[in-house]
């Protein structure tokens, strides 16, 4: 069966080249995110890079020793992006390959009819559908993981010295993560074609040579059940997007779109020709003939018209939501910023603040320390204060505890640091500081969360000074003496500038660096998928040769038929869009308020640009991808007819 199941896509190569292409791109970013992984998990840096500690133990855990490294030497940042990455690219992957098989599985009706009219069973169909899926994942794999080792050194260059990777990186061993890859793409390939290869083991001769272009009226009970399960799974992580949710609403809103684009896909032959109906009522008082006709063709065949829509629904759902919900995430972070600053003047740098006209000045010493439990430890950010003058120069409101007590081995945790770990006031958090020295901390005070400001634990200024000697003061608060204008001040002391122009600064930062993360997150799979709407919407209209001469043989003109094309890929990705867009708006909406309770008088800003971008580069992949082939076939069409009237 293998056999014929080669002989078969051999036969079919431009059907399946879609397909080949969509796993080839999926497995090569899998292996590019699995072999860079790989490197950090072999990067060992020098002794003085890490700092050694024992987990406590407990509840039937046993006290372990582990290293955690400190920041100059920390590749977790690359570690979380890389898997992230990886997470992104795999969903799309399927999606891309089910529809790419599904669509397959559609246009072969025929074929499938004709082979169990002749006795073929409907386990051998199945077992063919899925031995042409291992062949084309086989060579499409092994294609992908080739360009993913090629291409990690360059990867390795560009991350290694930077933020997320502040070491060299050398490329480890392939073996293990391009077989990851390749078993993973395999996988994939099996998963998408599984659900095609049943509905064409499905195909009954009768009903093939009847209706051997049209679809079945119905969509499967199994498919239903599952689309509306992941539907109740996505209402129900949307209603988590709530005020308590905190830093974990950002990681909900990237997952939760996954989640409802499972569940539109399957539920897709009932929801795309109810939106398309929508959509076809301008588009068909606008087109009069060419739109009913394109109308007519997305409603006629759902199944094929919500294969070409899932990659766009996809990219657009997850790509749109990861932009409003980073965008409102710095909305708020900024306002936060704002609010917690009550000092007019804020300064850069080191050096120490003094002279004429200040009042109080709050630098305090930024370092790091080593936080052990049970069964883990990690590096959490720390300042030493001193808490009188703080307290007047940055909002350090007090939930529980004094603030006054902040003397000796004790620390201020923040809210949300609390509410995580449990911590109330009286608590022992063991620590151990940037020397080595294992201490443990008291809560004393539990204070407002101020994202920029604050970190997760205040200590007093004595003790950070003890055990970081080289930690150096990164920024200051100033608060002018009686009658001294800010503005005055801030022009005489170096590196001082107003709070409000070093809020902006901040603020510009953070959306700067949420860029990045979009750019590295959202730029393969981005990519991936306009290669796959390119894909998809090549091979529908490649197969339409027999349906264009007929349409010619009965009047139609070659302007109308590309026309024709043109309003279907449109209402196609509009439908798709749409989908898209009602996911982030709902993310978008969901995120803001839950990040934005609490903070009075927050912007919101809207990056219409990129959102727009995003739907417009869709739509255009998909009107170029079908009209290029559709006027390639005219054209073959034509030159036969001439042929023919020659003859």
């Amino acid at each position: 069966m293998f056999f014929l199941s080669r002989q078969t896509v051999g036969r079919h190569r431009s059907l399946y080249a879609g397909s080949f292409v969509a796993l080839a791109v999926g497995v090569f970013l899998l292996g590019l995110a699995a072999t860079a992984t790989a490197a950090t998990i072999a990067y060992h840096g020098p002794a003085s890079a890490s700092i050694s500690v024992t987990t406590l133990g407990g509840d039937g855990t046993a006290p372990q020793n582990v290293k955690v490294p400190l920041s100059d030497a920390d590749v977790s940042g690359l570690q979380t992006v890389l898997s992230m990455v990886g997470a992104i690219s795999g969903f799309i992957t399927i999606f891309v390959i089910a529809s790419t098989f599904a669509f397959a599985v559609a246009s072969r009706r025929r074929e499938y009819g004709l082979l169990r009219l002749i006795g073929a069973t409907p386990r051998q169909i199945r077992r063919m559908v899925l031995g042409e899926a291992v062949a084309v994942a086989l060579a499409a794999s092994l294609t992908g993981a080739i360009a993913a080792q090629l291409a990690t050194p360059l990867l390795l260059r560009k991350a290694s010295y930077t933020e997320l990777a502040p070491v060299k990186l050398e490329p480890a061993s392939p073996w293990v993560p391009l077989a990851i890859a390749v078993g993973a793409g395999m996988l994939v390939a099996m998963l998408g074609a599984r659900s095609a290869a049943r509905r064409a083991g499905r195909v009954g001769p009768v009903d093939a040579l009847r209706e051997a272009s049209l679809e079945p009226p119905r969509i499967g009970p199994v498919r239903v059940v599952f689309g509306l399960l992941f539907l109740a799974g996505a209402i129900t992580m949307l209603t988590l997007i709530r005020p308590s949710s905190g830093e974990g609403a950002v990681p909900l809103a990237m997952f939760t779109p996954m989640v409802m684009v499972i569940a539109l896909t399957l539920l897709a032959p009932l929801v795309v020709p109810l939106v398309g109906r929508v959509w076809a009522v301008p588009l068909v008082a606008w087109t009069q003939v060419s739109g009913r006709l394109a109308r007519s063709n997305v409603l006629a065949a759902p199944r094929r018209s919500a294969s070409l829509a899932s990659p766009i629904l996809a990219i657009s759902a997850i790509a749109g939501s990861m932009v409003l919900s980073l965008s409102f995430a710095a909305d708020s972070a900024a306002a936060t910023i704002r609010d917690a600053v009550r000092a007019p003047i804020v300064v850069t740098g080191a050096a120490p603040v003094a002279g004429a006209g200040v009042k109080a000045v709050d630098a305090g010493v930024p370092l790091q320390v080593v936080r052990v439990a049970a069964d883990y430890a990690e590096l959490e950010d720390a300042e030493g204060i001193d808490p009188v003058v703080a307290s007047q120069t940055r909002d350090l409101t007090v939930r529980s505890g004094d603030l006054g007590a902040l003397t000796g081995n004790t620390v201020a945790v923040s809210k949300e640091m609390a509410g995580f770990e449990g911590y109330r006031v009286g608590d022992e958090v063991p620590v151990v500081f940037p020397d080595r020295t294992p201490v443990k901390l008291r809560v004393v005070a539990i204070v407002k969360d101020a994202f920029g400001v604050n970190p997760s634990f205040l200590i007093p200024l004595e003790l950070a000074r003890k055990h970081a000697p080289e930690a150096r003061t990164e920024r200051s608060f100033v608060l002018p003496a009686d009658g001294i204008a800010p503005a005055d001040l801030a022009q005489r002391i170096p590196g001082a500038q107003l709070a409000t122009d070093w809020e902006a600064d901040q603020a510009e930062g953070l959306r700067k660096g949420n860029r990045l993360g979009l750019v590295m997150l959202l730029g393969p799979a981005a990519l991936y998928s306009a290669i796959a709407i390119a894909n998809t919407l090549l091979m529908g209209s490649l197969q339409r040769r027999h349906e264009f001469v007929t349409s010619r043989l009965l009047g139609a003109t070659p302007a109308q038929l590309r026309r024709m094309v043109l309003w279907e890929s449109s209402l196609v990705g509009a439908v798709a869009l749409s989908l898209g867009a009602a996911i982030t708006i709902t993310v978008g909406v969901l995120v803001r308020h839950s990040m934005t309770s609490g903070v009075a008088d927050v912007p919101i800003t809207v990056p219409w640009g990129i959102l727009l971008g995003i739907g417009g580069l869709c739509l255009t992949l998909a009107v170029g991808s079908a009209l290029a082939p559709t006027t390639y076939l005219l054209r073959v069409v034509a030159g036969q007819n001439v042929i023919q009237q020659g003859q």
